[in-house]
């Protein structure tokens, strides 16, 4: 198995670029991961919302298999406490050989299509943060959970 996170549009922020850096590297230690920027889409401006999501739920589609199992992060997902997120990541890596497959979309959210092909939404809060902020939260938490799973004094509870 192995884990990747797919975003709509560059890391271009210089210091969450940093921190997205620093938690991939260290996930890398526990699971094959991999992070696919999809560039963001030339002349959205003139593009309506509707058409956006669409455009970019194409390029998603276009980059997951068959097999993957694909998780949204999306508000209307399910949320975890990081000791619950790592028990579902557990089962998850004993159970399947499946390829799990995170996406982070665009500002206007997913297209029907994507939400059509997801096996499963999360939420990383109830609140709203930045697309560019989430990745690295996201890549924090993955990072948390292995260290509870392994055992490793990251996590203190």
């Amino acid at each position: 198995m192995k884990i990747s996170l797919i975003t709509v549009g560059k890391t271009d922020v210089n210091w969450v670029r940093e921190g997205l850096d620093l938690y991939v590297s260290r996930l890398s230690h526990y699971i094959p991961f991999t992070l696919d920027e999809i560039p963001e889409l030339r002349n959205a401006s003139s593009l309506t919302q509707g058409q956006i999501k669409d455009r970019e739920g194409a390029l998603i589609l276009k980059r997951i298999k068959d097999g993957d199992e694909l998780i949204l992060l999306d508000e209307r997902g399910r949320e975890f406490r990081s000791v619950e997120l790592s028990a579902w990541l557990g089962e998850k890596l004993s159970r399947s050989s499946r390829d799990l497959v995170f996406v982070i979309g665009g500002a206007y959210g997913f297209s029907d299509a994507v939400y059509a092909r997801a096996d499963g939404k999360l939420s990383l809060s109830r609140m709203t943060f930045s697309h560019q902020m989430v990745r690295t939260i996201f890549a924090e938490q993955l990072y948390r959970a292995f260290t509870i799973l392994k055992g490793e004094p990251y996590h203190h509870e």
